[in-house]
């Protein structure tokens, strides 16, 4: 996985590209603003899961990209939505966290731009939606990457950013927008220069997540403003009927249902080691710390229910000399954003959360995912140990902290076809901070 860069460098780029892109199109201004429509039944079939197997359906441009990452193979969401996204297919994807579906979303979508020959004239032609400024970020990180050879422009609107500068941006043109909602809701009914008539495709990422923190609304409005005329894809780690209500509103008639748990076992990744241990009140925190010291060259990530709990662990855990770092809901946006890719870039360290930092943040090789307080639904469980054992070859820990009047959750978590076996824990190794405080 690429260190994340700071969202200067991407702008920058994104400008520099505008430049470049007008100045070498700009001799065809004669032409009509309108764009052609692409055929459907584009592609032929894929012999084998290997990028390499998509060469003469993909781009060479595109190729390029996804070989400088260093992906050689399509995850099974990716086999899965590549081709008949490719054909111009509606989707309705269930893919969990970690399976790789940012991709399978972004090369279609980037495919059909460059098909196209979209240009900064000819406006928007693609907008991705994700539920958090984080995941927005997250995802244009992916797809700065996957564009390194091609030449349209692309940019990043979200809540929290410079809304002027956006709206310029938007007067140049920008090709490939990824954005949250309420930012890009209020760009469609705001802002004179920001041309979206052209647009051929439309992805909504984690729609149950951007339904959870009550986008629901602004959904509605955004699908009645954009043109009928598009492709969508739907990704979502868990069906709910409010996304089946999005998915009515959004998607054609026949779309292809996509789903890649189908078959397994379980609904997480088959590489966690999961586990809980019983822990009476008392002794969570001394449980909590000499857990942490012990693997504080690793890489975790810890669960807690509220904002005012993780400020109150981080000020705690820090002052007897265990370095941690925070991100909650009530922080200002730059202070997540700094935090977020200062873990990322870390070789190791502690990052305490809540569950806004959940939900499809894909930090590079997390070791463990604790749990200090269960969530309050097993879908939440499932999206928070999402963060460890990704892609392929993932290998990852996760525990649950449960207090004995809690036990019953591991029926949830049953029910959910989640695997769960008690973690053995010496309780007479646990750290005496006394001394410490």
């Amino acid at each position: 996985t690429k260190k994340a860069k700071t969202e200067e460098d991407e702008s920058a780029k994104v400008e520099d590209e505008e430049k470049q892109d007008s100045g070498e199109k700009e001799e065809e201004k004669g032409e009509e603003d309108e764009v052609p429509s692409l055929p459907l039944g584009v592609t032929g079939a894929f012999e084998d899961n290997s990028f390499t197997s998509l060469a003469g359906v993909v781009s060479e441009n595109t190729l390029k990209g996804i070989n400088d990452m260093g992906f050689t193979h399509m995850t099974e969401i990716q086999h899965k939505s590549i081709k008949p996204l490719l054909e111009g297919r509606d989707i309705l994807a269930a893919a969990k966290t970690g399976s790789g579906k940012t991709l399978a979303f972004l090369i279609p979508a980037v495919e059909l731009i460059y098909k196209l020959k979209f240009m900064p004239r000819n406006g928007t032609g693609v907008i991705i939606l994700s539920p958090t400024r984080e995941l927005a970020m997250q995802t244009y990180g992916v797809l700065k990457e996957l564009m390194n050879h091609h030449v349209h422009t692309y940019g990043l609107i979200m809540g929290g950013s410079n809304r002027s500068a956006e709206a310029q941006k938007l007067g140049n043109g920008i090709n490939i927008i990824v954005a949250t909602p309420g930012r890009l809701l209020d760009h469609m009914q705001n802002t004179p220069g920001f041309m979206y008539k052209n647009l051929q495709c439309l992805v909504i990422d984690e729609a149950d997540r951007i339904l959870e923190v009550g986008f629901e609304e602004e959904m509605k409005q955004i699908i009645k403003l954009l043109p009928k005329r598009r492709q969508t894809m739907l990704f979502s780690a868990t069906q709910t009927r409010k996304v089946e209500d999005l998915a009515k509103i959004s998607l054609k008639k026949e779309p292809l249902y996509v789903g890649v748990d189908d078959n397994k076992e379980t609904a997480t990744v088959d590489g966690l080691e999961q586990g809980y241990v019983v822990c009476p009140s008392e002794k969570r925190f001394l449980l909590l710390f000499t857990f942490l010291k012990k693997n504080r060259k690793k890489k975790l990530m810890v669960f807690f229910s509220s904002c005012m709990s993780v400020k109150y662990h981080y000020e705690l855990l820090n002052y007897i000399d265990l370095p941690v770092l925070a991100i909650h809901g009530k922080q200002k946006q730059t202070k997540r954003t700094t935090t977020f890719f200062q873990f990322c870039n870390a070789e190791s360290g502690i990052l305490l959360c809540t569950d806004v930092a959940a939900r499809g943040l894909d930090i590079p090789e997390v070791d463990w995912i604790v749990q200090y307080d269960p969530p309050d639904d097993p879908k939440e469980y499932i999206h928070r140990v999402g963060r460890t054992a990704r892609g392929i070859n993932g290998r990852g820990h996760a525990l649950l902290i449960l207090r004995p009047e809690e036990l019953g959750f591991l029926r949830y978590l049953k029910q959910a076809r989640v695997p769960l076996s008690e973690f053995e824990f010496s309780w007479s190794k646990i750290s005496d901070i006394q001394s410490q405080v």
